[in-house]
């Protein structure tokens, strides 16, 4: 019998640093949503990629910020919970970028027992007399993690970097079934397909007050029938989320669809509704319904 690998490779880091973006490359699919707002990443999110004698197992995790109120803390703990199942963690830094957002993570790193693999992105918005400056700080700071320049927008060195990975990861049967692509559900690849068109459309708070809940997924030989709830903390903020006759809830629609249809390889019927849920990003009851606060 061939050796067959498998792990669990954590990908941490501050807020929109890239994490997302690499995670989708190594997979082939968009399971991660992408914007160039902080905190996108809410949840903890599994991307499986499988070959004939691997299974590598990928983890999207929420970017590293001091929290303000009981989702961010429960985002931090999915973050946590990344560093205590790593087979390999990837830290992963943007040019000009100094340390991470929370100390403690810092040191967790600096006396990590397992590889590290430090990854400096967005090498395509910088000089290579900036490269060179950056690398020789980071072996510095971190001497015994390795250091692989990147771009994982433009795919460079991504590849690379896999193959390093596959080196590293420790002999083991698969842990998931090989056709299995992530851990998490349909709906929740509606939900976070939806929220990504609000963090893309809105401003300031509005985001951030949001989130989303499918309350019906009917899967027919040549559709999909889905009926999902937006949910904001006030008022005033359901009427931006509609806005004027309900165009741009409309347009929330419709951009949604469209990538969902791509997702699914199916034609899609969407129905949006706004629902005011006060407070919900501080209920920790509400919480744990949304898949927030697993340890508690």
């Amino acid at each position: 019998m061939a050796e067959h690998k498998a792990g669990f490779v954590n990908i941490i880091g501050n807020p929109n640093v890239g994490k997302s973006t690499l995670m989708n490359a190594f997979v082939g699919e968009k399971l991660s949503i992408i914007t160039s707002k902080a905190q996108t990443t809410r949840h903890r999110i599994l991307g499986i990629v499988n070959g004939d004698d691997f299974q590598m197992i990928l983890s999207d995790t929420p970017g590293i910020i001091k929290p303000a109120y009981e989702l961010q803390s429960s985002m931090m703990d999915f973050v946590k919970s990344a560093f205590e199942d790593a087979d390999v963690l990837l830290y992963m830094v943007e040019i000009g970028e100094q340390a991470l957002k929370d100390e403690q993570f810092f040191e967790k790193i600096k006396n990590s027992k397992i590889p590290v693999l430090l990854l400096l992105n967005k090498i395509d918005a910088s000089t290579q007399e900036e490269l060179e400056k950056q690398v020789q700080y980071w072996q510095e700071q971190l001497p015994t993690v390795e250091i692989h320049p990147i771009s994982a927008l433009n795919n460079f060195n991504v590849k690379g970097v896999f193959e390093r990975i596959l080196e590293l990861l420790p002999e083991s049967p698969a842990f998931y079934p090989k056709d299995q692509l992530t851990d998490k559900p349909e709906r929740f690849f509606v939900n976070e397909t939806i929220r990504e068109k609000i963090l893309l459309f809105y401003k300031k708070e509005i985001p951030y007050s949001v989130e989303i809940e499918t309350e019906e997924f009917f899967e027919e030989p040549e559709i999909i029938r889905m009926r999902s709830v937006i949910m904001v903390e006030r008022d005033s903020q359901k009427g931006i989320i509609i806005g004027h006759k309900g165009s741009a809830l409309k347009r929330v629609g419709v951009q949604a669809r469209k990538d969902l249809e791509k997702f699914f390889g199916k034609q899609i019927h969407l129905e949006l509704y706004v629902k005011v849920n006060k407070n919900w990003r501080s209920d920790a009851r509400q919480l744990k319904r949304f898949g927030y606060n697993q340890k508690k």
